[in-house]
Formats: structure tokens, sequence, C-alpha cells
């Protein structure tokens, strides 16, 4: 390959582009081969590490930007319940002492849940109400473990709740006050990855009050936030879910992918696995495939209260990975990925005011909570500051196999 660098709107390059399909209509942005999708950039050279020769792809960050950050539905198309960023009061009635007592994740307890709708109508649903997860479903880590909650599409209908069937509710798990800092700082690492690309989970924040009928109506008051569903999720972006067992690194999207591995290393984050499951369970561990019409996979993270950015008390480092802190990152993207890490870390520049004032406005932590986390998120970009860092700690960390 010829050193000196190549204009990409030149026709030798322009030739290296015919795997490329790119769909762009009003609601939808398919990409389709994206792998094959080449220009050439003898710049590339300058990363010591990288000493083999490849192409960066063709307008990288412009088709990344377009798989990742174009929306498939408009926000006014979108389920009003996710669409807003204000704390949302609500009140849950139910037996709640014997429901963490039991810990039971395939049975609904009966219970109700109200709050006040867009209109000012208070408004109440029958709900069933489940416990959920795996790790903050132990005794030894949570009083209070995250929920499922089950409505009755009958009832939410002309609420903001409508359409809703079952929702995950992320908990306070403990009621000490340092506990429901871990809830908003989660809350806010969805809320950045919602910032860097429409292919996420959406989530809506809760001002809740408990109420236990078990304990004589004791009331618990604390935050909370629900997750969108998955098939939400997949109206929303155009991508249908994927009920796999495990999969291939070859059928994942590798743009996205590695836009998912720099976001883990973002958070401080080892607790996930994009292809495999934790233990027998589906796919994946802390991710959902979801299909795209190409045959490749989105693999869409979720659950980050491992990660030095949450900084849970009861955190710890993913297996396999010594005795690590939380909040010291280790990358874990893929080698074969590493072609995207230029247009990865220019997304995450570009977004890069929107996440600080993100967590400079939220004043729903203190002062020192906010500064403590945007002292974190400059060490992140400190990290990927030039070709020399992001060799230095990410290329010289990447896997070559999960």
């Amino acid at each position: 390959m010829d050193d000196s660098p190549k204009d990409p709107r030149s026709p030798g390059c322009r030739d290296l582009c015919k795997g490329a399909i790119v769909r762009i209509d009003t609601e939808r942005v398919v990409l389709l081969g994206v792998a094959s999708v080449f220009a050439c950039g003898g710049w590339m050279k300058t990363l010591a590490a990288w000493s083999q020769e490849y192409c960066w792809p063709l307008f990288a960050p412009t088709l990344f930007l377009l798989t990742c950050s174009a929306t498939a539905q408009s926000d006014a198309d979108a389920d009003p319940l996710f669409a807003g960023d204000d704390p949302l009061n609500v009140k849950i009635v139910a037996p709640l002492t014997s429901i963490m007592f039991n810990r039971e994740d395939d049975k609904d307890v009966p219970g109700t849940f109200q709050f006040l709708d867009t209109d000012g109508r208070l408004v109440e649903f029958d709900i069933g109400l489940r416990t959920r997860g795996n790790f903050r479903r132990q005794r030894k880590v949570c009083l209070f473990v995250p929920l499922r909650l089950n409505f009755k599409t009958s009832q939410t209908d002309k609420t903001l709740f409508r359409q809703q069937d079952k929702l995950k509710l992320v908990t306070h798990c403990q009621s000490a006050i340092e506990y429901q800092g871990n809830v908003l700082r989660e809350y806010l690492a969805y809320r950045i990855f919602n910032i860097l690309t429409n292919i996420s989970f959406r989530v809506r924040l809760l001002s809740i009050t408990y109420v236990d009928t078990d304990n004589n109506n004791r009331e618990i008051i604390s935050y909370g936030f629900l997750i969108e569903h998955k098939e939400k999720l997949a109206q929303r972006i155009g991508v249908p879910t994927a009920q796999v067992s495990r999969m291939f690194l070859p059928d994942l999207q590798s743009a996205y992918t590695n836009l998912t591995s720099l976001f883990h290393y973002f958070l401080g984050n080892t607790d996930f696995s994009q292809i495999g499951p934790e233990t027998d369970d589906s796919c994946c561990h802390n991710h959902a495939p979801f299909s795209n019409v190409d045959g490749s996979y989105f693999s869409i993270p979720f659950d980050f209260d491992m990660s030095g950015f949450v900084d849970a008390e009861y955190s710890e480092p993913a297996r396999n990975f010594g005795p690590r802190k939380p909040r010291r990152r280790l990358y874990r993207g893929w080698c074969t990925n590493n072609a995207h890490l230029p247009a990865s870390v220019q997304l995450f520049n570009e977004k890069r005011g929107e996440i600080y004032e993100l967590i400079d406005s939220f004043d729903l932590l203190s002062s020192v909570k906010r500064k403590s986390l945007l002292r974190f998120i400059d060490r992140f970009y400190a990290s990927v500051e030039s070709p020399k860092k992001i060799e230095k700690n990410l290329v010289k960390h990447c896997k070559e196999s999960d």
C-alpha cells in the first residue's frame, strides 16, 4: 500500500466502498455491509502498535453516526413515558416485606401504582410485582431488590403509561443515603449512552413512595427508575429482538460494538459480555441482542451498577480481572474492531459538552458528587486525547476472545 495519505473522495478510495449499502428515509437508517467500507489513511501509521497497514472506515464518523445516532422514531412518536426527563412522583402500595423476604421471580404479587398524569389527574393502576435480577437479588447484597412491574394495558390506555406492559424498576438496594446516589448515577449512565446513540435503552426517573401493607402501611421514600422494555426499544429503532444462547464476534455490527466497548471503558465497567451469557442464561451478560436486517446483531448494554462511574458499595470487578478497583478503567474492546476506534473516540469528543452539561445540571446529586463524577470523566478524556494515549490505554489492552 502506498504510504502517502489519500483523499477519501478519490476514485481509488471510492472503489473500495462497493460493499456498503445505506438506506435512509425519515424514519429509519439502516447500514448494510459496513465492514467492507474503507478509505486509505496513512496517518494511522502514527499508532505504533497498529503496525499492519489497514484502512480507516470511509466516512466512519458519518456512517457511524447515521447507524448509531439517527432516530428511527421522532421524539414525538416515542413512548411519552420515556420522552420526559423530569422525575415522576409515584406511589407503590404492596406487601413489600413479604416480597423482599420471599424474593420470588416467577410469580406476581398484587399491588397498586399511583401517579399524577400529565393533565393533573390522580391515576391508580392494579399491578403485579415480582423481584428480578441475579446479583442484586442476593440477600447479602440488597435488602430492597430490583422489581418488575406488570401493568394491565386495559387500565393504562389514555395515560402516560399507555401501551406499557412489563417494566423493570431499578430500586435503592439499601436504606442508607449512599445507595440513593447509586440509583441516580446509574440512571445518568443510561442517559449518557442515550446521548451517544439512539440504539440504547431509555429510562425514566421516579421519586417513589413505597407503602408496605405488611408493616402498618409504613412508607419508604426513594428514587428509582424504569427501563424501557426491549420490545419497545425494538420498535423504536426498527430492529427486532433476538433469542440466542450465544453469539460470535463476526455476528456483531462492528462499529456499534466498538462504541459499546468504549462506553464500558468510559464507565470503568468490566461486568459484561457482548456475545455470551454469564452462566447458563440466555445471551448476553448485561447485553441484549437485536437482529439487524443484514443478518448482523446489535448487542445493547444495560445494568451498569458494577462500574466505577456508579461506584456502588458492593461493586467488584468481573471474574478473571483480579483485585482491580472499580474506578480504575480497563479496556475490553475487541482487537478486530480497532479500526473503529477513531470514529468512536470522535463521537465521544463531539458529545463531550452534552455529557458534561447533563452531569453538571443534575442537581439531585450534591455539588461534591457531581464534581467527583466530572473528574472521573476528565480522566477518561485524558486517556484518549492523542493517538499515543489511545495506543497505551486501549489498543494494548484489546482482546482477541471473550
